[in-house]
């Protein structure tokens, strides 16, 4: 088993920046890639972005390219989620998840969710 714990969220002004971070423990050799994503308020849960664990590939959204950033700690098994130039559209709860073998089946383990609000 795994478990993520997500930390960093919080109230920002619009234009602000935030750091999110995901710490995994458990079964932490096990792990081919950790993602982002992120459910406002009545909308499906969207992704956010992606990094391979092996080769530090990443993956964005369209909507967050060029202001987010996502990163991974090998030796402490985090994947962070650097947000620049935040946006109102931003707001909402953000989740890590990780894919344990790149089988294509999807994200195995999921976080709680950490809140971001973004505010005009």
């Amino acid at each position: 088993q795994v478990q993520l714990v997500e930390s960093g969220g919080g109230l920002v002004q619009a234009g602000g920046s935030l750091r999110l971070s995901c710490a995994a423990s458990g079964r932490t050799f096990s792990i081919y890639a950790m993602g982002w994503f992120r459910q406002a308020p009545g909308k499906e849960r969207e992704f956010v972005a992606r990094i391979s664990w092996s080769g530090g590939i990443t993956y964005y959204a369209d909507s967050v390219k060029s202001r987010f950033t996502v990163s991974r700690d090998k030796a402490k098994s985090t994947v962070s989620l650097q947000m620049n130039s935040l946006k109102p559209e931003d707001t909402a709860v953000y989740y890590c998840a990780l894919d344990s073998d790149g089988s294509g089946a999807g994200y195995n383990y999921w976080g709680q969710g950490t809140q971001v609000t973004v505010s005009s």
